[in-house]
């Protein structure tokens, strides 16, 4: 019976793993990268075969020459009979465990070679850097596709020689040929051989895995600097390959007692091998580090330094920045933003990470709908002219169904996708604050298309369901819910008709879907029919990361509707933790800030690197899944490997539309882990660079209660060399923090040309331009902090959020931008007020400025701009068609121009406000509910009021410093 439940059990456990690896298949096929999976896992096979032969092979004979060399009689009775019962327990199993112990060593082995197998295809199709590393003048590719792929090859060769040791030397023992006796050990002349050679093996392996060390040595990351330092390069190297020669006459030496049988030399020369190690390969670095070193440490390690800050911006892209000194102004003039029209016209006031509730108000229409927590920054080309965007798809939320609609049915069959793309002016709003909207509704309209002109349903998204099952034969009604017929009420019906998952209509299919979704439903419902498609792994980054096994997958994949469809731009690096003398990051740790630990964006694994390269863009179509590889850095070297290894899964950007290519913009996490680096390798001096005199730190995102880094922001501006706006990604730099204690002030701003052109298959020469703007200490200009600071300790700034606060509302404090203009740093942040229920949703409400040390902060940017250059600012902001705009609540009496003071408006609008809350608290005090109604009634009227005043002493006044005498006073909450 045990046996029968056994084989069952194995039958059971091989379909199930049968069945995930032809559903692999079938994935692979149906999408086009067949030769990925057929690839990879036959380099994994080989892989594993390989390692599983050569330990196999190497213990098995190791027990094999060891029992057949045993002695026949053994001198000693009882040392014997304790062997001879050890023996007999062995022996009825003995065959077994000779084959099975070696078997299970291989499996271990075999699977631990497997998993290098990229080391192993990239030695095999390495690629020339045609670049030379300064030490040992050897290709930087022998660093990042030779070495790695030798030291696994000698790591696992040791390895083997080891357990293949140890198995012999417990086998000689077990049957006698190793005895430990009074007089000392007895080994035979066959264990003495048998152990020569293999000791032989391992100390040849072990001066080759020393002679590898000397190159690895300028792989180093353990110092102060990554690289081959002074004590590396006249101590370390030189012993390295003193005990690499040391290993091999050892070796000699064992060889040689296994001829004339003599072990005293090669157990001298062990011996002298291993002082020899401790003496040059530990205290004599350690000397020459303390004594020499140390006291001229500037001085000897000059020369290193200076490799290591070449050899790292070179690895992370950062030899081409251009770096500009900045002699920032703190002044205003009135006037001063005429020279950066353009930029100040395109100034983006949506906060793609605030106004997702609001795209969900406005245009989700149902409850199966839903928009993603952060929305998407990009650029269409409207009304001639380039406009910013906030963009997000409306994905298909299943939870969002009603519990008695939570049937497998209506999950996997019904449901199965979202509906059409959402677009606002980045720039712009409406007159109460809302997203003016470029693209919106269903059925979809707006200047991005229409129903007629783009596929507008989204089955491939972030949020898509684990799976869904989708088509019919022609003909057949309709079973997917598609749309809603109006906002109203009605919907509509769908049916599926394009190449989007594996053929689900076979019996066999439905089968080991069934198993690999453990689910009897798909097996048996009458959902699935003949001309049955699957859609799974929908998830844009995880889809290119399947077909592309060999890419880092940027955390944040974005939508845009090119030629006709909606398709999800992916980008992916290639990267490396092998380059000379680069400055090891942590992917982690650099693309961790506010956004990435609020769950809006994903940080890239925990892994460190030294050398990263955007080599591939990617789109998934939003509509079948399909999946596009372009080799966008087609001069990386790893790239052009890997294009040997998988020749036909990457096209050429040559080959990409125009309309793509207009949406390409740089990716956010190489940016990120560039900005981390050029905050203490923008210091090229190696005698500057020594002393960190001079580093900065990414400031902290002073919107948030956590101390986490500020994230880049994506926006069209024009930086002092450029003639037009260009859409970019940016960043500011503050003095380098030191235990949470920094003086924040600007000294740095950097931007990363997005703009890669709109021709089909023609990169923009400037496109990936690193730019960054130095600006000096003594110029004090503010910092991010100091300006979120002045913002929140400003009177009249903070008694108008302190009354929308007090109307039962949250205040939001949006993004925070740093652009430079008028021959400054401008910063700009967006506010916006939300009620507390349960469909509310943000609404911008005003807008902060600051320059230097003064503010402003009114309705619109145009006016705030107007009120912090002195009442003129020189330029249009995109919201100017609002000012004067702001409409009041219904039931208030708005304060008729010039029937009075704006100030006394205001006032009056304050004291009944306080005179509200007071009475309101009353009436709480004694559980007059009704009249606690009315005055909270009355306060809604009188905070309005007073944003209007405000509005209108905004658009008159101008804003200064909080300290400045002109500044406009206010009555405080109490007065």
């Amino acid at each position: 019976m045990t046996p029968t439940l056994i084989v069952v059990a194995l039958v059971v456990v091989g379909f199930i793993f049968f069945a995930n690896v032809w559903t692999d298949v079938l994935w692979y096929q149906q999408l086009g990268y067949f030769e990925v999976f057929l690839t990879e896992n036959l380099a994994r096979i080989g892989i594993f075969a390989a390692g599983f032969l050569i330990m196999f092979a190497a213990v098995f004979y190791a027990i094999r020459i060891a029992y057949h060399a045993r002695p026949v009689y053994a001198p000693d009775s009882e040392i014997r009979d304790n062997l001879n019962r050890y023996q007999a327990q062995l022996e009825p199993v003995r065959r077994v465990v000779m084959i099975g112990l070696p078997v299970l060593f291989g499996l271990f082995a075999g699977s631990a070679a497997s998993s290098q197998w990229q080391k192993v295809m990239l030695f095999f199709n390495q690629e020339s850097f045609g670049q030379n590393d300064p030490e040992f003048g050897l290709d930087i590719g022998f660093y990042l596709m030779t070495l790695p792929f030798l030291g696994f090859v000698t790591g696992f060769l040791i390895s083997v020689a080891i357990v293949a040791g140890i198995a012999g030397i417990l086998t000689h023992y077990l049957y006698g040929s190793i005895r430990i006796m009074e007089r000392g050990i007895f080994t035979s002349r066959a264990a003495q051989i048998h152990l020569a050679v293999t000791g032989a093996s391992f100390l040849i392996l072990l001066g080759v895995n020393f002679w590898l060390d000397r190159y690895s040595a300028l792989q180093n990351s353990g110092g102060r600097w990554a690289g081959a330092l002074y004590t590396d390069v006249n101590a370390v190297i030189p012993t390295k390959a003193i005990l690499a020669v040391a290993a091999a006459l050892v070796a000699i030496l064992f060889i040689v007692a296994a001829v004339i049988g003599k072990w005293r030399l090669p157990v001298i020369g062990t011996a002298m091998l291993i002082i020899t190690s401790i003496l040059a390969g530990g205290v004599y670095p350690w000397v020459i580090q303390q004594f020499q070193v140390r006291p001229s440490e500037q001085t000897l390690e000059r020369k290193y330094i200076e490799r290591n800050i070449g050899m790292t911006r070179a690895a992370y892209g950062l030899d081409q920045v251009k770096v500009e000194r900045y002699n920032a102004t703190t002044t205003t003039t009135a006037g001063a933003l005429a020279p950066d029209a353009q930029t100040t016209a395109n100034i983006r006031l949506l906060d793609p990470n605030l106004i997702s509730d609001a795209f969900s108000q406005l245009e989700q229409f149902r409850p199966y709908y839903q928009f993603p927590k952060a929305l998407n920054v990009d650029r269409y080309m409207v009304d001639g002219k380039v406009q910013d965007t906030v963009i997000a798809v409306r994905e298909l939320n299943p939870d969002g169904l009603a519990a008695d609609q939570q049937s497998w049915l209506n999950r996997h069959v019904v449901y199965t996708h979202g509906y059409g793309v959402v677009a606002a002016k980045g720039n712009k709003f409406t007159a109460d604050g809302k997203p003016e909207f470029l693209q919106s509704g269903i059925p979809s309209t707006g200047v991005l298309g229409n129903d007629t002109t783009y596929e507008p349903r989204i089955y491939f998204g972030e949020d898509s369901p684990e799976y869904s099952i989708v088509g019919a034969p022609e003909g057949a009604p309709h079973r997917e819910q598609d749309r809603p017929a109006s906002k109203e009420g009605g919907e509509t019906q769908y049916t599926f008709t394009g190449n989007g998952g594996p053929n689900v209509g076979s019996f066999f299919n439905k089968v080991l879907y069934s198993i690999k979704f453990q689910s009897s439903d798909l097996l048996l419902s009458d959902g699935v029919n003949e001309a049955s498609q699957i859609l799974y792994e929908r998830n844009p980054r995880e889809r290119v990361q399947k077909v592309a096994p060999y890419l880092t997958v940027d955390g944040n994949a974005y939508p845009a509707v090119v030629d006709g469809r909606v398709k999800w731009i992916v980008d992916g690096y290639t990267t490396s933790q092998y380059y000379p003398y680069s400055q090891q990051e942590q992917l982690s740790d650099a693309t961790t800030d506010s956004q990435t630990t609020a769950g809006r964006n994903v940080a890239l694994p925990n892994s460190s690197v030294n050398y990263i390269r955007n080599s591939v863009k990617a789109t998934v179509d939003a509509y079948d899944g399909s999946v596009t590889l372009y080799a966008w850095d087609d001069q990386d070297p790893l790239l052009k490997a890997w294009q040997k290894v998988f020749p036909s899964t990457l096209k050429p950007y040559s080959e990409m539309s125009g309309a793509v290519m207009s949406h390409v913009r740089y990716p956010e996490d190489l940016f990120k882990v560039q900005r981390e680096l050029l905050g203490r390798y923008h210091v090229t001096d190696p005698v500057s660079f020594y002393k960190n005199d001079d580093a900065w730190s990414v400031p902290n995102d002073p919107t948030v209660s956590q101390e986490v880094k500020q994230p880049p922001f994506y926006m069209s501006l024009q930086m002092p060399d450029q003639k037009t706006p260009a859409f970019q990604l940016t960043s500011s730099y503050i003095p380098q923090v030191v235990n949470n204690n920094a003086r924040n002030v600007l000294y740095g701003f950097l931007a990363a040309d997005s703009d890669a052109g709109s021709q089909k298959g023609v990169k923009s020469e400037s496109y990936g331009q690193l730019r960054l703007l130095q600006v000096p200490p003594e110029s004090q200009v503010p910092g991010p902090g100091q300006a979120q600071n002045k913002f929140n300790s400003d009177p009249a700034v903070s008694q108008a959020l302190n009354l929308l606060r007090q109307g039962a509302s949250d205040v939001l404090n949006g993004n925070l931008l740093t652009l430079p203009a008028a021959r400054g740093m401008l910063y700009i942040q967006p506010v916006y007020l939300k009620s507390t229920g349960e469909t509310s949703y943000p609404t911008l409400q005003r807008v902060l400025v600051a320059f230097g040390d003064k503010i402003g902060f009114a309705p619109t940017l145009d006016e705030a701009l107007n009120q912090l250059f002195g009442g003129r600012s020189g330029a249009q902001a995109g919201d100017s068609p609002n000012n004067g705009k702001t409409p009041t609540s219904p039931g208030t009496t708005p304060t008729a121009p010039g029937s009075e003071d704006a100030k006394a408006a205001l006032k009056a609008a304050l004291d009944e406000a306080n005179a509200a809350i007071k009475a309101g608290q009353a009436a709480l005090a004694k559980g007059d509910f009704a009249a606690y109604g009315d005055q909270q009634k009355k306060l809604s009227a009188a905070l309005q009021k007073a944003l209007d005043a405000e509005a209108k002493l905004g658009s008159t006044g101008t804003a200064s410093s909080p300290t400045s005498p002109s500044a406009t006073p206010t009555p405080s909450p109490s007065s």
